[in-house]
């Protein structure tokens, strides 16, 4: 099927002003939306669960009141990640179990959007509990990238970049603990933003085994926007926000950036490594200084150990794998002391640095296939590599709890790729204000 450019479509903030211009009504733009996911996710599967007849009431109310000037979003249709509760709607994080799970009040990354004035049109699709870089499930079925309906869109926000990706919203809101906002940005060519850890609310994003109970957020998993372009995510980033945020305003040519293309746990695939070398190159050419190694890098081999860790405690919440035990308090305690020093080395480089650099996974979008990515070989540069050895590159940022936008910045062979714009912890909106300088050198 074809893919529309990410010009073709008005962003989210393109939409609000249309609205507030008088171009549109909340109405027109609910509906046309509508339109497009009724069109266009046939062939994809990304809105598994729709919610049109009251997003329908809700932009009929908001076009006979008019224009609210305190509402950023005011109209704009947008649909958000499964596992997110909106009230009145199914939360079952892709399992048949929790399928008649319905939601008795809204996450509060839910609340924030709706009170800017966003129509929330429905709910995207995840692989069960938002464990894999494919998203598929017993529930929903399979989700399919935009760009090849035989490959991923990723995961586990993979509904949420394959409906933004295909014109049929302008931004969804996703998670990320693995990669999960990131993967899917890279995999479907738009942008996404993995937020410091504890900056954007998860209230509300909890397994259904606890529907019902508040939960702690835990470690490492943030919540974050997905978008065609960077003005949407900092709006975004802006309207869910739970403490301050300032950006440095420093230009990118003032700027010093570490590129990061080797991994001592993964390799990286010349189908990644070609378009982020070219990316660098440009960017160079354009007066920003880039190098290429530096002494101030933690021992990356050890942080995926230690990431990997405390990844499968957290998501496990302390029960065992196979052949595991279960981790105790002090062991958890022994992980938080490691990644706090993880935290301090990175803190460290970027006091000479202010960005690194790197892909968001070792591969472009991967096959469908039947088991978990992690669980199985994946092929690099021909040979096979461990699956669960692709997260490297999302523990870069997740591990020591580091804000990281991922914009597209080229293709191949028809595949789209992105990159990690990484910076200090709270540096989020000088993340998002450097990937989007990085596109427009490269992409004008």
């Amino acid at each position: 099927m074809g893919y529309p450019a990410l010009t073709d479509k008005p962003g989210a903030i393109a939409t609000a002003t249309a609205i507030r211009n008088g171009e549109m009504s909340p109405y027109e733009a609910v509906e046309a939306a509508i339109a497009r996911i009724e069109r266009l996710d046939a062939h994809i599967n990304a809105v598994v669960v729709t919610d049109f007849d009251r997003a329908l009431e809700r932009a009929r109310a908001l076009t006979d009141t008019g224009f609210a000037a305190d509402q950023p979003l005011f109209g704009v249709p947008m649909t958000i990640k499964e596992s997110f509760d909106v009230e009145g709607l199914p939360t079952c994080w892709g399992h048949q179990a929790y399928a008649d799970n319905i939601a008795k009040a809204d996450a509060r990354v839910v609340s924030l959007l709706k009170g800017a004035g966003a129509v929330i049109l429905g709910k995207t699709n995840v692989p069960p509990d938002l464990a894999d870089w494919q998203s598929r499930n017993p529930v929903y079925g399979r989700t399919n990238n935009p760009h090849d309906a035989g490959r991923s869109p990723g995961g586990s926000s993979g509904g949420a970049a394959a409906a933004v990706a295909s014109g049929m919203v302008a931004c969804d809101f996703g998670t990320d603990i693995g990669g999960s906002v990131r993967v899917p940005a890279h995999f479907c060519g738009i942008w996404g933003h993995k937020s410091s850890w504890g900056l954007v609310p998860l209230q509300g994003h909890v397994h259904p085994q606890l529907a019902g109970r508040n939960a702690h957020d835990g470690a490492l998993g943030i919540a974050g926007p997905l978008a065609r372009n960077a003005a949407d995510l900092r709006l975004l980033v802006e309207l869910t926000r739970s403490v301050p945020l300032q950006a440095s305003g420093k230009p990118l040519k003032d700027c010093r950036a570490l590129l990061l293309l080797d991994h001592p746990s993964c390799p990286t695939d010349a189908a990644v490594r070609a378009p982020i070398e070219a990316a660098a190159a440009e960017l160079e050419r354009a007066g920003m200084a880039i190098d290429r190694a530096s002494e101030l890098v933690p021992d990356l081999a050890t942080e995926h150990a230690e990431y990997m860790r405390m990844l499968n405690v957290a998501m496990a919440r302390g029960m065992p794998g196979p052949g595991g035990k279960r981790a105790s308090a002090s062991d958890w305690f022994d992980m938080l002391d490691l990644q706090a020093r993880s935290e301090n080395a990175w803190a460290r480089l970027f006091a000479v640095y202010d960005f690194v650099l790197a892909p968001p996974a070792p591969v472009l979008a991967v096959e469908h296939s039947e088991g978990r990515v992690f669980d199985g070989p994946v092929m690099i540069n021909g040979t096979q590599q461990l699956g669960g050895s692709t997260l490297c590159w999302a523990g870069l940022a997740t591990y020591p709890n580091l804000p990281s936008t991922v914009l597209p910045v080229g293709e191949t062979g028809g595949l789209p790729c992105g990159m990690q714009v990484i910076s200090r912890r709270w540096a989020d909106l000088d993340c998002i204000a450097a990937a989007e300088s990085i596109g427009t050198i490269l992409h004008g």
